[in-house]
């Protein structure tokens, strides 16, 4: 019953949308807004808008349910309310409305706004299908806050904000990431400004200890965290965490949540959390798509009797990955991948025809390699200090300070690269970034499109790269099937042959600021690169022999070495290294111990500038919890790993590659529901370039 509710508000949802506000934008003015505003005498209008927007979304079962609870939460609107001012038509404590209107600025709803808010402010349970930077977040900030108000009246005097306990927590909000969570706590805060609501984030990356003494001397009303932090909190008696009388529950980007192998976590929460049958709250999905599993967390989460489906992506909605023009860069080998960089960065830069100011993220599989990237371009005349472009770097290194305060530098700075593993590919709300470059191999189709829609967002244009050696190419066509990826041949950096072809002065001026770059770079961090890529996803195209190769070249012939790393035969025995030509195993004399280097929070030798971050966090390379080789959401062996993990790309639980037994391998979205997903049809075999 409760899939083929699902399935049929899917279908219903389309039709729906042509009467309801899924056409208004942020400060547009539309002819359905003038439609829905007409008097509700009317007999058309009473009968198609407010019935086909929003009742036809509720599922049979809850049709009945939600006449008897309509009252309870909300007065009944004639029509659905599209602008934050009117939101006093729905009971909307005026407080939140005046720091919705005059604190934060914001006047015409989204589409996602429109078609939650309303609802939602009637008490239902909800599964959303909506995309990342849409506005999803005040979507259900806002009945999540009126429901605290209307629950505890006082809380609307802000005088009151010290009676909050943190056990006695009235709201919580899950996010798979700690910047996306300390983002929605940014703006819950916001929010609650004028009011005694009390907002506390707890995500890993902080000191538990610290956060729990603020949350103690301060209260907790609105708790944001993330899932494995708020499981940790909930299971220790110790932490004086607590919510006996939870009034709603929200998880953002559920699938996303899935996918990097949280469902024990959100399943332990969920049974250190008072059942439904105690004290009846208010549920929450919102999700960029709804596949299998994200439709069984909904269904042992929402009340079958009241919730509706709201989908606010349209059949004929042209996705970013479709419409953003998408350049791939084939280079002769790895010594020119930097340079390639440094070449498309300058030229943007020099372009007089760009509506926005150069601003980049450049997206590396694998931590090592962000923070080498970051040590050598920083030494680059581009990206040097005075040079008017500001660079950053967010990895699972990194605490979670030093994380937040590197994205909220680049998320305001006009200018700026983003050097950044896959922990900002999705749900982070960068604006206007013009640019996004992708170098190496991507895990998988899916982790590629969530990158691309870094940029040509809010309707600014937006391009993205793609640089790979010549070996990998065929790999990425197997992997990034349909996708209007196309060669691009301008980049002159990339076809440029060390010591064999002449090189324009540009060219050369890039591999010589490199090359000294390098030089001045310990030995130890290219070897953590170097360790990384032979952990990475290979392929049927793409083997461990032909990254070996690639790896020496860089290093004998690009870095000037005069050997290539050794590998430990310890790690050579169990990557099964020891016959793979090209793979020197050993011990290097020099190298400098991988935890005093980069396990500890003060010990790299230097800041990201402006931003005072310096590298070396509780997630290291090697068996950290969220490491590159052997931790739990590791690249190679680790829980959420990229090679044979529980939720791995290749061989996996979840397996992509239909490899492994893959419980959600293939083809679950497209075997639930017909509606677009956010990262687009996987009905293409063939790729485009």
């Amino acid at each position: 019953m409760f899939k083929a509710s699902i399935q049929r508000q899917v279908r219903l949802g389309n039709v729906a949308r042509q009467f309801s506000t899924v056409s208004l934008m942020r400060n547009s003015r539309s002819e359905h807004l003038a439609i829905l505003r007409q008097t509700p005498s009317q007999p058309a209008l009473r009968r198609l808008a407010p019935r086909y927007a929003f009742s036809h979304l509720y599922s049979t079962q809850s049709a009945s349910a939600q006449a008897n609870r309509e009252g309870e939460f909300a007065p009944v609107s004639s029509a659905p309310v599209t602008r934050f001012s009117e939101l006093s038509r729905l009971g909307v404590n005026t407080r939140l409305i005046e720091a919705l209107t005059r604190g934060m600025g914001y006047d015409a709803m989204t589409e996602v706004q429109a078609m939650a808010i309303n609802p939602a402010l009637k008490g239902s349970d909800m599964v959303a299908q909506a995309k990342t930077g849409t506005g999803k977040t005040l979507a259900f900030l806002v009945p999540v806050f009126q429901r605290v108000l209307m629950d505890q009246p006082d809380l609307a005097d802000i005088r009151n904000r010290r009676r909050s306990s943190s056990e006695n927590i009235r709201a919580i909000i899950l996010s798979p990431t700690r910047e996306l969570a300390e983002q929605i706590g940014v703006e819950a805060r916001k929010l609650a400004k004028n009011t005694g609501i009390v907002v506390q984030t707890a995500v890993g990356g902080t000191r538990k200890r610290e956060a729990l003494q603020k949350m103690w001397r301060e209260g907790c009303d609105v708790l944001v965290a993330t899932p494995g932090r708020l499981n940790d909190l909930l299971s220790d008696p110790g932490a004086r965490v607590a919510a006996p009388k939870l009034q709603a529950f929200v998880l953002d980007e559920a699938d996303r949540m899935l996918d990097v192998g949280f469902s024990d976590e959100i399943r332990d929460i969920q049974n250190s959390l008072p059942s439904k049958n105690e004290v009846e709250r208010q549920t929450l999905l919102f999700s960029a798509t709804i596949p299998r599993d994200v439709v069984h967390l909904a269904k042992s989460m929402v009340r079958p009797d009241n919730f509706q489906f709201v989908q606010t992506i349209k059949e004929d909605d042209v996705a970013t990955h479709e419409r953003v023009p998408q350049h791939l860069v084939a280079v002769q080998g790895f010594e020119n991948l930097f340079p390639t960089i440094l070449d498309i960065a300058n030229k943007a830069m020099a372009a007089k025809d760009s509506e926005l100011p150069f601003k980049a993220i450049v997206f590396f599989s694998n931590t090592a390699t962000v923070q080498f990237a970051y040590e050598v371009f920083r030494q680059t005349e581009l990206f040097a200090r005075g040079s008017g472009v500001d660079i950053f770097g967010i990895h699972s290194k990194l605490t979670q300070s030093q994380r937040t305060r590197s994205a909220d530098y680049f998320r305001r700075a006009k200018s700026a690269v983003l050097f950044s593993s896959d922990v900002t590919a999705r749900g982070m709300d960068f604006p206007n970034v013009t640019d996004v470059i992708q170098v190496g191999l991507p895990p998988d189709r899916d982790q590629y499109i969530h990158r691309v829609g870094r940029t040509g967002r809010a309707g600014n244009s937006g391009k993205g790269w793609l640089i790979l050696a010549q070996e990998e190419v065929p790999e990425a066509r197997h992997r990034l099937p349909g996708l209007p990826i196309k060669p691009n041949e301008t980049i002159e950096s990339a076809k440029h042959v060390l010591g064999q072809t002449p090189a324009s002065p540009d060219v050369s001026k890039f591999f010589s600021q490199l090359s000294e770059a390098y030089s001045r770079t310990h030995k130890s961090s290219f070897r953590a690169v170097y360790l990384a890529f032979l952990g990475q996803k290979f392929g049927r195209y793409y083997r461990i022999d032909d990254a070996v190769n690639l790896l020496n070249n860089w290093c004998l012939r690009g870095m000037g070495w005069t050997e290539q790393p050794a590998v430990s035969p310890k790690v050579a025995h169990n990557r099964n290294l020891t016959r793979t030509r090209g793979v020197r195993i050993g011990i290097d004399v020099d190298e400098e111990p991988l935890p005093s280097r980069f396990g500890g929070n003060n010990d790299f030798p230097y800041r990201l500038r402006r931003g005072d971050n310096n590298f070396g966090g509780r997630d290291d390379n090697f068996g950290g919890r969220g490491g590159s080789y052997g931790g739990r959401s590791g690249s190679y062996g680790g829980r959420s790993g990229g090679y044979g993990g529980r939720s791995s790309n290749y061989g996996g639980r979840n397996d992509n590659s239909n490899r492994g037994r893959g419980r959600s391998s293939g083809n679950s979205f497209e075997d639930r529901f017909s509606s677009r997903a956010d990262t687009g049809s996987r009905g293409h075999q063939r790729a485009s370039f």
